[in-house]
């Protein structure tokens, strides 16, 4: 068995309010579920609710990977409550800086200092502990294995594969097609087309007949263009990658901060009437926070 509940949709900054009360306002932030596992990936705000539904599982242990350190993935990770209460084990997992050597603990670790927050690391009270992953890397989680493959932002993001038995979802983290930046005519541009379907093809390989994408869409076809480099996909890219590696479920994430439902609703039936439906396409889906999908 595996399931999964979004507990956080949005991109870049929290946006709570009557116009995103849908689909919901917390960043980052998705529980899934295994027949004895907990594991959690990213911790936006949403990990702040989802964490006030854990109090009857005490003590308990957690598994939470990181797909990168920018604010909107870890800002809520300082109100997990579990991490204060004695007795559970927090296991925070991502990936490391190749320029710096530091691990995912550096960056998170710094959140817990008096400049930002009032509790330090130390004088939380649970078992934490920190784990910094190659790529490719596959870690095992009880009956669920988790497989990670780098992906294209402005920060070593890590896309996850999760597994248990014949079941496997895959979330992107942020995630921005590469592009050729060089012109045609230019000496290297065919040496960096050949690194761009190199890449692609080994995300491609990791995600081919997943059940269940969930991939950041952050914009439409007519935003991406002022938005290009900022490391964050569209309608076209994400459908693209759906039909190209054949999954049957596919979510649509990270949604834009200043984007209403209604807006939200409006520009998701425009993508499907630009793409109209093919053979073998997966359903596809908005994000929605509490919403609950078992594979």
């Amino acid at each position: 068995m595996m399931k999964f509940t979004f507990r956080g949709v949005r991109g870049s900054i929290p946006s709570p309010g009557p116009k995103t009360v849908k689909y919901g306002g917390n960043t980052t932030c998705i529980e899934v579920r295994t027949d004895n596992e907990l594991i959690i990936l990213d911790a936006g705000t949403g990990i702040f609710p989802l964490a006030q539904t854990l109090f009857p599982e005490f003590p308990l242990t957690c598994h939470i990977f990181i797909s990168h350190t920018h604010w909107d993935h870890i800002q809520g990770l300082p109100f997990f409550i579990p991490m204060f209460v004695a007795g559970n084990a927090v296991k925070i997992y991502g990936g490391q800086d190749p320029v710096t050597g530091n691990g995912v603990q550096e960056a998170l670790s710094r959140q817990l200092e008096y400049a930002f927050f009032p509790i330090r690391e130390a004088e939380l009270s649970a078992e934490l502990e920190y784990f910094s992953l190659s790529e490719n890397q596959v870690v095992n989680i009880g009956d669920a294995q988790v497989t990670n493959v780098l992906m294209n932002h402005p920060a070593i993001n890590y896309g996850y594969k999760v597994t248990c038995g014949d079941k496997s979802l895959f979330f992107t983290g942020d995630h921005e097609w590469p592009y050729n930046i060089y012109d045609s005519e230019d000496d290297d541009y065919q040496l960096f087309e050949d690194h761009i379907a190199e890449k692609r093809q080994s995300i491609i390989d990791i995600v081919t007949g997943v059940d269940v994408l969930i991939v950041d869409t952050a914009y439409t076809d007519d935003e991406y263009p002022a938005k290009k480099g900022w490391g964050h996909g569209s309608f076209s890219s994400s459908i693209a990658m759906a039909r190209e590696a054949g999954v049957k479920h596919c979510f649509f994430t990270h949604h834009e901060p200043t984007r209403s439902d209604e807006n939200l609703e409006q520009v998701f039936q425009t993508a499907l009437e630009e793409h109209p439906r093919q053979p073998g396409d997966p359903k596809f889906y908005l994000a929605q926070e509490e919403l609950t999908f078992e594979l």
